[in-house]
């Protein structure tokens, strides 16, 4: 395991959300250290997904505030800067092969060449010559280019909601191998997952959510 220390990548301090009148979070706190993976658990619908949107500032908080990169999310900045985000399914382009997909998220920032492209999805076990449309894809293939897109433009920080959603063993296990590799190459990471087991296996420090609160596991 890494050395949990360091200023923090991320700060959030009293993060709460509602919708109607369902509070989904209640005054979350957490920080995330340089150089490690972060995990939460919790079942579908505790609000994993919420939390990581208000993270990547996709949607604001009704009070609190998120710091990344020592930068204010929603004030400072808009999105967070250095971070490769994996929420929900990618809205890829079916019919565009994945190397195509990839090519055109690149041109937003213009900060990557073809090769880098090739090099992400060499990374995941994906061929960058292959042209075949992502509706040939299968899950794996598409989690593994979901995970390719958020790591091509080599960002410090990834933000990752359930990576191996929809994958049988196998799958899980290359997701795992990639993941941890790039917690060697210095990256930082939270993760979320419905598996307590799956948070266990992968991550230096294990929360899980419920009932809008943020708590660490009695093991971590």
């Amino acid at each position: 395991m890494q050395n949990i220390n360091g200023k923090p990548i991320i700060s959030a301090h009293g993060i709460t959300k509602r919708f109607g009148k369902r509070l989904v979070l209640d005054g979350v706190d957490f920080d995330v250290p340089p150089g490690v993976i972060y995990g939460i658990s919790g079942a579908n619908g505790s609000g994993k997904s919420v939390l990581l949107r208000i993270l990547c500032g996709l949607i604001h908080p009704m009070s609190g505030q998120v710091e990344i990169f020592g930068q204010k999310i929603g004030l400072e900045i808009e999105f967070p800067r250095s971070t490769g985000i994996l929420i929900d399914n990618p809205g890829f382009l079916l019919s565009e092969s994945g190397f195509r997909n990839l090519e055109l998220l690149a041109r937003i920032q213009g900060k990557i060449s073809r090769e880098k492209i090739a090099e992400a999805l060499r990374f995941v076990s994906l061929d960058a010559n292959d042209r075949r449309p992502v509706n040939a894809y299968s899950t794996g293939m598409r989690q593994r280019l979901g995970l390719a897109q958020a790591i091509m433009e080599n960002p410090e920080l990834l933000i990752l909601d359930e990576p191996t959603n929809g994958l049988d063993f196998d799958g899980q296990r290359e997701i795992y191998r990639y993941l941890i590799e790039l917690r060697q190459q210095g990256k930082t990471m939270l993760i979320t997952s419905h598996s307590k087991d799956e948070i266990k296996i992968l991550c230096d420090q294990a929360f899980v959510m419920a009932e809008g609160k943020l708590a660490l596991t009695q093991d971590s």
